[in-house]
This record gives structure tokens, C-alpha cells and sequence, in this order.
């Protein structure tokens, strides 16, 4: 399942073992598609006259090619019986290791032309890796829910006929001397995070025929998600195209669709998890709904409590214990250890039995809260000094007033706005220039729209324009840095970002080619996209990307300030708001007389080393012009 109902095929069908369908992503399929580049081993079968992005290999082969370039490599020593050796594929352009998220064949069942083997989810889609030969899957080498497996691993075994599979030997556990190298290391890796991805905490011996739903990468910078809303039940009949829930990523609010039929046969992340981890378990499905109560007596409770966090690696003082109580937030055990509570008096009301601050509050102001036993350890320091030891946790108390503040939960969306505003300031070296700009044009313009056409727009709506048509005749200003390449990339088209806050965070939704629309359209396709915003449906193309940004809070008794660059981004204008200055005008006979005239100061942060002073300056000074002359916008 997934929310993606694309299914392009990005693998020539050649010489290789297998091919891959696109199953879903949040990348364009432009990035997905490989050109034949692999060089083919002297052995490589000659026979098939069709392209192959992978070659497969006949006899003994070079170690290299076995990591870097094969998927199949054919064994026909005089000990062993023929078989080939699978490896993991590069599935796109900068894949070098991927995920088992599935395996569609089980050891010793029959493989026809086109059979899906397994799902393998790279670092941009989940593809269906399907097989181009017959024959019989003998030996799954990386099991289900193997993580970071380096591509050219080998990750099962095939055999043409069904009377191999018993005599495959069983040295062959890593197919070639991949295992001499990082394979080992990989695989435990793998059983390590087994609990972030698979099934592997459920016994799959004792369930009916099932699927796994894991947690999508709805986008390509989420790695964990918020279960916002279930549209499904337990129990219900899923039908293609069908909702299943709602996922709150670090972008926005995106349905999850299903791609198959079947029955919601157990929800594995109740809604309103938090932070769940991408390709971690959410929920199984059936076929059959008789099987549905098969898995809920199967699974009983959700495998996710089961989750070990990072932050237990870190061992406290402060244990679970007996009690219900299966994690504890950092807070909690701050108050609990100051306070010296029990732990098993507590009751946690956190989601998979987590032990909130909250919790941990409540119980102290209904005094329920008893304190914890005091160990052999601390007896002799109570002996020698009782009365500090009874006063300290009482000024401690007066002191830390528990009462007095409030923790919030951060949204998805402001996690991720945090961490790039710190890696923009970081990484990006800033460059700040202002200038003031005469605002009676833009106003006597607005108002001659609405008088005399009645079109009614905002001073945003022109803001845009006036910065599309400035980027136009500036196009070294309308550029990236790209980090990898250590140089400046031009961008083809104007697309403009503009900053929209919304309860969630700030979102900025583009407006794409923004020199060519007029400013009626422009103003038309903000409103859109600010409701969208705000309402947390943007899609991700209407979001992703964008060339420029413009932060206006000219609404607000903000004069000035200076934005942070949105990285990829080079640049970004700060709007102000307007105020009326007196200045020396030069009236129609030549002479300078005192005026009062509306003033708005705009701020470039631009970036270093797209933006030197003398582009910025080039921007400015034909953002300046197209401020003085509202004609300009209509060329």
C-alpha cells in the first residue's frame, strides 16, 4: 500500500535477473530512470540482444562486479548444483543501499516471468523487484525487514528446477566473498533496527496470510510521521483508492490511500502516535476477513510499545518496574527524581504507555504520588544529616513551581522549520542589503485596479510580481549553489515562494513562473494556496522547490528585519511595512520642495556565494525600478 498509485516501470527489461515497478514516492520519476552504464563481465551471456541496466555474469566473476554492477550471478561448480546468486540492485541513480520491506516469494515457491520477488525500498520509492526468468526461490539470504543492505549484496538464491532447492549447499549463506567484507557487519545492523521496519516482533509462523503496513515517506525529507486520524477501523473492508488515515508529515497532512483490497485487520499505531519512525509497522491487512480475528488473537498488543528508543540506551535510575508504564518522557524522570516518587504509583497516559510530564504533575498536586523507597545506599546520609535531607526537596519544590509553565508539543511541520532555520544560519553564509523603496506608485495603481477594473489586490500580490520581473532582468540573481558540484546553478523558471503562517507553522507554497502570470492570477493563486496552507492540503508540488522567497509582515508595526535564506534557496526578501516620511521632492518646475511620501524598506539575504555585491546590488536597483513605475510589471 501506498499513497502513490504511479507504477512505471524504471528498469530496462534486459539481461538482468529481475525489474522493478514503481510503487510509490515523493520524487518525479525523472530521477528513478537508469541508463545502461554497467560494464559486462567477458562471460556475460551474449545471446539476449536486449539492453540491461544490470548485467548478470556467468561463472567466476571479479569481486567488484559482484558488489558494484551484478544482480545475478550464476554458480555452475562441480560440487554445487547450478544456481543463482541475487544481489541488491541499484533501483536509481543514487541508491547504495536499500530495504527489504517485503518479500512477495517465500523460500521454495515456484518464480514465473514477471513474479514479484520482493518490495525493496530505495532512497526514493518502494519498487516491486520482479523477476525475468523462471524458476524456484531457494535460499532468502536477507530476510524481511533488513535494513541499509549495500547494493551488490547478495539477498537470495535461485535454482531452475524444484528438485535443487534441498541440495543448494548450505555454505552458500552470503552467495560470494561479500560476506568477507561488510555483510556481516550489515546484517547486524539489520537484526538491530528490525523493530523500526518489519514484522519481526510478530510471530508471522502463527498468522493467516497477511500484509504489513509500514509508515511511508510521504516526503522526501520525512523520516517519522504523526498518525493524525484513522479513516479506517478495524475490521473494515478496504477497497483501491480508499483512505486508510491520515499522516502528518514534516510538511503537511497527506492521506494514505491503499493500492490493494483487503480488510484493516489490526492497527499497530493508535492515532495520535507521535514520531513514528518511517518504514516502522502501523497496521496488518487480510484478504480474507475470516483471518481477522486470527491476527488481533495473534498480535494481542501493538508491537510498537515494543519500540526501543534511543534515549533508553542512556540508563537512569528510573526503571518501569512492574507497573504499566512502558517509556518515560525526559521530563517526567526530571520531576520524578527531584521529587523522589514511586514510579509504580504512577499511571501513564501517553500514548504506547508513555509517562508524560503531565502525569507526573497530576499526581503530585492530588498527593496520590507516594515517595520512592529510599535504598540501602542512601540510609547512612539520612542518619547523619535528616533535616537537610527532609528540607531540600521542599525549597526545590518552592523553587521549580511545577505550576507555573506548561510544555507544548511541537508539530512535525515546526521540528523541521527549526532544524533548517539552524542548518541555513549554519552552513550559509548570509549577505544583508536594504534598500527603501517609494510605495505611491504601487498604491496609486492598486487603487486605479479597483476603481476602474474592478480587481481587487493586495500589495503582496504586486510585491511578487515586482520581484519575478526583477529576478527576469537579473537572472544571476535567480540561482542555487550546488554543494556537490561546488558551483552556481541557474534556474530555468521564476518560481516564488511566499511565506504563509498557519497554526501548524510557517508554510511557504510557490507560485510558479511569476514573471509570465499577471497580477489578478498571481493574487488569485496566493488566496488558493494560502487556504490550502492553513488547512494543512497542500501537495507536495505545490510546496517543494521554488527559486526565490518573500517573507511580508507588512501587516504588522514591523519596519524592518532580515529573513533567514530558505535553503536550496540563494536569496529572500524581507517586506515591511509602509510609513510616510517627509523628503525633498522635485516638482515639475525643477525645484526641491518638502513632501510627504510612503516609504517601504525591503531586505535582501541572499547568499554568499551565489549573491555578490554587485548582483545584489543589479536586483535591488531593478526592484527599485519596478517599484517607481508600475509599467514595468506589464512588459
Amino acid at each position: 500500500m501506498a499513497l502513490s498509485r504511479l507504477r512505471n516501470p524504471v528498469i530496462s527489461r534486459g539481461v538482468s535477473i529481475a525489474r522493478a515497478r514503481f510503487l510509490s514516492s515523493t520524487a518525479p520519476s525523472r530521477f528513478l530512470s537508469r541508463s545502461s552504464n554497467g560494464r559486462a563481465s567477458p562471460t556475460v551471456d551474449r545471446k539476449v540482444s536486449r539492453s540491461s541496466s544490470f548485467p548478470i555474469s556467468t561463472g567466476a566473476c571479479d569481486n567488484l562486479l559482484k558488489h558494484k554492477l551484478q544482480i545475478g550471478v550464476r554458480f555452475f561448480s562441480a560440487g554445487d548444483v547450478p544456481h543463482t546468486v541475487l544481489g541488491m540492485p541499484a533501483l536509481s541513480p543514487t541508491m547504495n543501499q536499500g530495504n527489504i520491506a517485503k518479500w512477495r516469494k517465500k523460500e521454495g515457491d515456484k518464480i514465473e516471468v514477471g513474479d514479484v520477488l520482493c518490495e525493496i525500498e530505495t532512497d526514493k520509492a518502494t519498487l516491486e523487484f520482479e523477476s525475468l526468468e523462471e524458476g524456484y526461490l531457494a535460499k532468502i539470504l536477507v530476510p524481511e525487514g533488513s535494513k541499509d543492505v549495500p547494493v551488490g549484496q547478495p539477498i537470495a538464491i535461485t535454482v531452475e528446477e524444484a528438485e535443487y532447492i534441498q541440495k543448494v549447499p548450505a555454505s552458500v549463506t552470503g552467495g560470494s566473498d561479500a560476506k568477507a567484507e561488510k555483510v556481516s557487519d550489515q546484517n547486524i545492523k539489520s537484526n538491530d533496527k528490525v523493530h523500526e521496519t518489519s514484522s519481526s516482533k510478530i510471530n508471522t509462523s502463527e498468522l493467516p496470510p497477511h500484509v504489513i503496513v509500514d509508515m511511508p515517506a510521504l516526503s522526501p525529507t520525512m523520516n517519522q510521521g504523526n498518525i493524525a486520524k484513522w479513516r479506517k477501523k478495524e475490521g473494515e473492508k478496504i477497497e483501491v483508492g480508499d483512505v486508510i488515515c491520515e499522516i502528518e508529515t514534516d510538511k503537511a497532512t497527506l492521506e494514505f490511500e491503499s493500492l490493494e483490497e483487503g480488510h484493516l485487520a489490526k492497527i499497530l499505531a493508535p492515532e495520535g502516535s507521535k514520531d513514528v519512525s518511517v518504514g516502522q509497522p502501523i497496521a496488518i491487512t487480510v484478504e480474507d476477513p475470516n483471518d481477522i480475528e486470527a491476527v488481533k488473537t495473534s498480535v494481542g498488543s501493538s508491537p510498537i510499545q515494543e519500540e526501543k528508543p534511543v534515549h533508553q540506551e542512556a540508563k537512569t535510575e528510573i526503571a518501569p518496574g512492574k507497573s504499566s508504564i512502558q517509556r518515560i518522557s525526559p521530563a517526567a524522570k526530571i520531576l520524578i527524581t527531584e521529587h523522589g516518587l514511586d514510579i509504580s504509583a504512577l499511571k501513564a497516559s501517553g500514548a504506547h504507555g508513555t509517562l508524560l510530564k503531565g502525569d507526573v504533575l497530576a499526581a503530585i498536586r492530588s498527593g496520590k504520588a507516594s515517595p520512592r523507597p529510599s535504598s540501602s545506599k542512601e540510609t547512612p546520609s539520612h542518619e547523619v544529616s535528616q533535616k537537610p535531607a527532609t528540607k531540600v526537596p521542599e525549597s526545590r519544590a518552592a523553587a521549580q513551581q511545577p505550576d507555573s509553565f506548561e510544555d507544548l508539543p511541537n508539530s512535525q511541520i515546526r521540528k523541521v522549520i527549526a532544524k533548517r532555520l539552524l542548518e541555513s544560519k549554519q552552513n550559509t553564509p548570509h549577505l544583508y542589503l536594504s534598500t527603501d523603496v517609494t510605495l505611491d506608485p504601487l498604491l496609486s495603481f492598486r487603487k486605479e485596479l479597483k476603481e476602474q477594473h474592478d480587481v481587487k489586490v493586495s500589495v503582496n500580490d504586486i510585491v511578487i510580481k515586482a520581484v519575478a520581473v526583477a529576478l527576469r532582468n537579473v537572472p544571476e540573481a535567480n540561482a542555487f549553489w550546488d554543494a556537490e558540484k561546488g558551483e552556481v546553478i541557474r534556474c530555468d523558471s521564476i518560481d516564488i515562494s511566499v511565506a504563509v503562517a498557519t497554526e501548524k507553522g510557517l508554510m511557504t507554497p510557490i507560485i510558479r513562473n511569476a514573471d509570465q502570470k499577471t497580477i489578478s492570477s498571481i493574487s488569485m493563486e496566493v488566496k488558493e494556496l494560502a487556504e490550502k496552507a492553513r488547512a494543512g492540503k497542500l501537495k507536495p508540488d505545490e510546496f517543494q522547490g521554488g527559486t526565490f522567497s518573500i517573507s511580508n509582515l507588512g501587516m504588522f508595526p514591523v519596519d524592518h528585519f532580515c529573513a533567514i535564506i530558505n535553503p536550496p534557496q540563494a536569496g529572500i526578501l524581507a517586506v515591511g511595512r509602509g510609513n510616510k516620511v517627509v523628503e525633498p521632492v522635485t516638482g515639475a518646475d525643477g525645484v526641491e520642495q518638502p513632501a510627504v511620501v510612503n516609504k517601504m524598506r525591503l531586505t535582501l539575504s541572499a547568499d554568499h556565494r551565489v549573491f555578490d555585491g554587485k548582483v545584489g546590488g543589479a536586483f535591488l536597483s531593478a526592484l527599485r525600478l519596478n517599484f517607481s513605475d508600475m509599467r514595468r510589471l506589464m512588459l
